[in-house]
C-alpha cells in the first residue's frame, strides 16, 4: 500500500522500527530502559538470601540476567504474581520483600551500547502515564522502594526533593515526578513521544495471486502463512500504527509508522468500571476520584445534608471514604461483598503499615445500616447490596442479598468498582488475545494470554504485553515483563544480524 504523507511522527525519519511501545507509564519506561542497552549483572559482593537461586546466579555470573535462561532461574520461586519472570526479577531487586526484609538489590547495571534496540514509546501525556492523573492527596498502596525503576533509588531521589520523609509510602504526584525524572536522567528522552493518541494498530500482509503478483493489504486476523485453493498465499508483515500527535496549538497532526514488534503497556486506567444500570449516565453519578475532588473544590457539598453515595469495596473506594470524612461529608457506602469476605483487599494489608485503610474497614464492619444508632451517623455501610438504578431526583434503588429493596437519597454518587484497559485501537478491541476469547480484557478476570517467559501474545506473534494487561498491577512486578520482552527481542535481533552477516539479505520489511 502506498505510504501517506504523514508517514512518521513530526521530527522523525525512521520508516520501520524494530519496536513500538504503546504506553509511557512505568511498564513502558522500564522496557525502554532495557531496550536502550542497560543490562543487569549479579553484583560482585552480593549474596542472595535464597541459596538455590544464588547458586544458579553464580553459575553464569559473567552473563547479564537478560542473557540467561529465565525459566531456569525462575523455577521454584514463589511470590505475589502469577508470572514467573515477574517473581524472579522482583526477588533480585527486592530480596525477601514479602517477609518484611529490606535487603538491597543483588544486581548492578551496565550500559552496553551494542545491545541498543531502536524503539519508540508513545504516550498520551508526560512519562509516568496514569500516575500524573491520580488523586494527589492519597498515599500509594506500595512502599516507595517498590515503586522505583532499575538503576535509580527512589529513596535517594526523594531525599533530595523533600526535607522530611515521614513514611515509606508516598503520594502519587511524587511517583509521577520520579518517573518523569527517570526518563531524563537515564537518557531515554529520544525514544519518547508525548501527547500521542493511537487510533489503530493493524497487521499488514502481502498476498500473492496465482500469477505471482504481489498485493499489499491489511488484516489483523492473519496469523500464519496460509495457502489457499486459488494458489494464493498470505505472508504476515509488520504492524502499522496510526494515530495523531497533539501540537502545542491544539491541532492534531496525524501519523503512520511501521513496527516489526508492538508492546502493549497501556495499563488499566483508561475506562472506569460501570455498574451498567439505569440512570448511571446522570451528571451527578461520578466514576473517578478526580471528579469527586473537583466537586469538593467547587463547594458542591456546602450546605447539603444528603450524603455522598460511594459504591465499591476496593482501595479507591476507601480513599473516597477517607476524603469525604476529612471534608465533613456524610457517607453511605454500598458494596456487594460480606465484610468477612477473605478476598477483600483489607484482609491482605498489615494494620501497622496501612492504618487509614483499616480504619475504613473497621467502619464497614461496625457502622452498618443494621445498627439503629448509626442511621444518622456520618458514615453508614450497606454490605451485600447491589445498586439497581439511579433516579433523576438523586435517589438510588438498592437491593440486599435477601431481595429487600430500599431507596436512598444522596447528593452525589461515586461509582468506584475498578477500571479496565481500553484497547479500541486493536481489532475487536483486543478481545481475541485474552485468556477467554471474545471477552473484554480485564486485569483480573481476563488478562492478555502470553508466553510466561517472553510475554509475547500466544494468539498474535510479534505482539507483546506487560503490566496490568497481564495481571501485574504492582510496579514491583511489571518490571519482570520488561525483562522477558527484552530477552526475547535481543535473541531475535541477534539471529537477524547473523542472517544478514551470513549473506541472507532477504527481509520481511515494508517496501
Amino acid at each position: 500500500m502506498p505510504l501517506i504523507e504523514e508517514t512518521v511522527l513530526p521530527g522523525d525519519s525512521l520508516l520501520t522500527l524494530p519496536v513500538v511501545i504503546i504506553g509511557n507509564g512505568p511498564s513502558g519506561i522500564c522496557l525502554s530502559y532495557l531496550l536502550s542497552g542497560y543490562r543487569p549483572y549479579l553484583s560482585p559482593e552480593a549474596i542472595h538470601p535464597n541459596p538455590i537461586l544464588h547458586t544458579k546466579l553464580e553459575e553464569a555470573r559473567h552473563l547479564s540476567i537478560v542473557d540467561q535462561d529465565l525459566e531456569y532461574l525462575s523455577e521454584g520461586l514463589e511470590g505475589r504474581s502469577s508470572n514467573p519472570v515477574a517473581v524472579l526479577f522482583d526477588t533480585l531487586l527486592h530480596p525477601d520483600a514479602d517477609f518484611g526484609y529490606d535487603y538491597p538489590p543483588v544486581l548492578h547495571w551496565k550500559l552496553e551500547q551494542h545491545n541498543y534496540i531502536p524503539h519508540m514509546v508513545l504516550g498520551k501525556g508526560p512519562p509516568g502515564g496514569a500516575w500524573h492523573s491520580m488523586e494527589g492527596s492519597m498515599l500509594t498502596i506500595s512502599f516507595g522502594d517498590w515503586m522505583e525503576l532499575p538503576g535509580l533509588s527512589f529513596k535517594e531521589w526523594a531525599a533530595s526533593k523533600r526535607r522530611n520523609i515521614k513514611s515509606d509510602r508516598v503520594m502519587p504526584e511524587e511517583i509521577a515526578c520520579y518517573y518523569k525524572h527517570y526518563v531524563k536522567v537515564m537518557g531515554l528522552q529520544k525514544n519518547f513521544r508525548d501527547n500521542v493518541y493511537i487510533t489503530s494498530v493493524s497487521r499488514l500482509y502481502r498476498e500473492k495471486d496465482d500469477e505471482g503478483r504481489s498485493h499489499q493489504n491489511e488484516d489483523n486476523s492473519t496469523q500464519h502463512l496460509e495457502m489457499e485453493d486459488g494458489q494464493k498465499s498470505r505472508i504476515k508483515r509488520n504492524w502499522e500504527v496510526r494515530g495523531y500527535q497533539r501540537a502545542t496549538d491544539g491541532s492534531h497532526v496525524p501519523f503512520c509508522l511501521f513496527a516489526e514488534n508492538v508492546a502493549l503497556a497501556t495499563g488499566t486506567f483508561d475506562s472506569p468500571g460501570r455498574l451498567q444500570v439505569e440512570g448511571e449516565d446522570f451528571p451527578f453519578v461520578l466514576h473517578s476520584m478526580s471528579d469527586f475532588g473537583a466537586a469538593i473544590s467547587k463547594g458542591k457539598f456546602r450546605g447539603k445534608a444528603d450524603p455522598v453515595l460511594i459504591v465499591g469495596a476496593g482501595l479507591t473506594a476507601a480513599d473516597a471514604v477517607l476524603c469525604a470524612c476529612n471534608n465533613n461529608i456524610p457517607v453511605v457506602h454500598v458494596f456487594r461483598r460480606r465484610v468477612t469476605d477473605t478476598s477483600l483487599i483489607f484482609k491482605q494489608l498489615p494494620k501497622k503499615l496501612y492504618p487509614e485503610y483499616h480504619k475504613v474497614y473497621h467502619m464497614m464492619c461496625t457502622q452498618s445500616h443494621t445498627v439503629d444508632s448509626n442511621q444518622h451517623s456520618a458514615y453508614t455501610s450497606f454490605p451485600e447490596h447491589n445498586v439497581l438504578s439511579f433516579k433523576p431526583e438523586m435517589k438510588c434503588v438498592l437491593q440486599s442479598a435477601s431481595g429487600l429493596k430500599r431507596i436512598l437519597k444522596f447528593s452525589v454518587a461515586l461509582v468506584l468498582i475498578g477500571s479496565h484497559p481500553n484497547l479500541f485501537f486493536l481489532k475487536d478491541q483486543g478481545h481475541s488475545i485474552g485468556h477467554h476469547s471474545n471477552q473484554p480484557i480485564t486485569c483480573k478476570g481476563n488478562p492478555i494470554e502470553i508466553d510466561p517467559y517472553t510475554y509475547e501474545c500466544t494468539k498474535e506473534a510479534n505482539l507483546f504485553a506487560l503490566g496490568p494487561l497481564v495481571g501485574d498491577n504492582f510496579v514491583r512486578f511489571l518490571k519482570g515483563g520488561a525483562l522477558g520482552i527484552a530477552r526475547c527481542l535481543a535473541i531475535r535481533q541477534k539471529k537477524k544480524h547473523e542472517l544478514i552477516e551470513g549473506g541472507d539479505g532477504g527481509g520481511d520489511g515494508v517496501p
